[in-house]
């Protein structure tokens, strides 16, 4: 008897801690809560993270990863979803994401990704990859030194 209540309180206060909002990248209403291991805002039926949502109570508009209000602060892309723009510090990750599109993202002294202009960046302690606006590619992983053509599709690479 007593399982059965703890059981019964602990489902009634999930279902109190959860609330319906609209997820932006469907368009579908949702229930959201709080994932108790990592902490971000998930689709209470797919447990899947969401990332920006309208919670229909407030009206106010939800950056998932980090639970903040971002109100005025999104636009739709050219591919017909929503982007967040502006910036995000969350313990050691910080975004900086431009209504052109340009972005960039730190997280801690080993993870570094940047969107400016076509080109995109990124770097992973040893590991480099570079795509320039014109498909060249250019990859660094200790030693070892990729290149690609964006044109010819020829590769070489260097040890």
């Amino acid at each position: 008897m007593a399982v059965s209540g703890i059981i019964g309180w602990t489902a009634c206060n999930r279902a109190d801690a959860s609330f319906k909002a609209i997820d932006l990248t469907t368009g579908e209403e949702i229930r959201v809560v709080e994932d108790s291991a990592s902490g971000r805002l998930v689709n209470a039926e797919t447990g899947k993270p969401v990332e920006l949502f309208v919670n229909k109570k407030t009206k106010d508009t939800i950056y998932g990863v980090t639970g903040e209000v971002v109100n005025n602060q999104v636009s739709m892309s050219e591919n017909g979803s929503y982007v967040y723009y502006g910036k995000v510090k969350d313990g050691e990750y910080k975004m900086k994401r431009e209504k052109d599109g340009d972005y960039k993202i730190k997280y801690g002294d080993d993870y570094k990704e940047k969107y400016d202009d076509g080109d995109y960046k990124i770097k992973r302690g040893d590991y480099k990859k570079k795509v320039e606006s014109d498909g060249d590619i250019k990859i660094k992983d200790g030693d070892r030194k990729i290149k690609i053509d964006g044109e010819t599709g020829e590769v070489k690479v260097k040890n």
